[in-house]
């Protein structure tokens, strides 16, 4: 017979009511990215620690979920934007499979948002400018970092950074590695989550059909 584990007690009987105002169809935006701004923009307001990070869930080669926190770079009517070394795990996942699911936890607020669709790398100009308003040593990390591969120790990769600062040491700027740039995250559903008391959370769903937003309420 198994035996109760102290640990499993506090997981199990850890209870926080959620009271905060609600979610109703009618407090929404008829634009799912607008509706996103909102509720951004108030974990702005609330100081909510990396208000921009979204869970990116891809699909392995064995048909697995796979994820990941990143952080979104440009969310705007085409999609959301995140970037990472395309020799990556990840995006071998999305070249395979070209379909992510992306999830904002704004725990502060008692708030989450999914965000499913279809995927595609940026421009090579997107990627390229963005890549040039990072700070200069994440530049040479993305040089440097044969991301997902395994490495023997930190002293390794320590002295592939230091080879490629000294690569780049007389350069005043650092180009775009051809491994490196964006994915864009173009969504066809969303649901706005809204904690509730007593577990009765509202949730607004929004689909994309024929070409138009299509509103939801489901239940908890």
């Amino acid at each position: 017979m198994e035996r109760p584990d102290a640990r499993d007690a506090v997981l199990r009987d850890r209870r926080v009511q959620y009271e905060t105002a609600g979610l109703d169809l009618a407090d929404v935006a008829d634009d799912p990215i607008e509706q996103w701004h909102r509720w951004h923009e108030d974990a702005l307001d609330a100081r909510v620690a990396e208000p921009n990070a979204m869970t990116v869930s891809t699909v392995d080669m064995h048909g697995v979920p796979d994820a990941r926190i990143m952080l979104a770079r440009a969310v705007d009517r085409f999609g959301f934007v995140f970037y990472t070394n395309y020799e990556s795990v990840k995006s071998r996942q999305l070249n395979a499979r070209p379909v992510a699911a992306g999830t904002f936890a704004w725990l502060d607020l008692h708030r989450q948002v999914r965000v499913r669709g279809n995927v595609e790398r940026v421009s090579d100009r997107t990627s390229d400018e963005y890549f040039a308003s990072r700070p200069r040593e994440s530049q040479i990390g993305a040089w440097a970092s044969p991301q997902s591969e395994r490495i023997d120790d930190r002293a390794e990769l320590d002295r592939l950074v230091e080879a490629q600062r000294i690569a780049f040491d007389t350069a005043d700027e650092i180009p775009r590695p051809a491994h490196w740039g964006g994915w864009r995250l173009v969504p066809d559903e969303f649901e706005f989550w809204q904690g509730r008391p007593s577990r009765l959370h509202d949730r607004i769903q929004y689909r994309l059909v024929d070409d138009r937003w299509r509103l939801a309420r489901l239940s908890p």
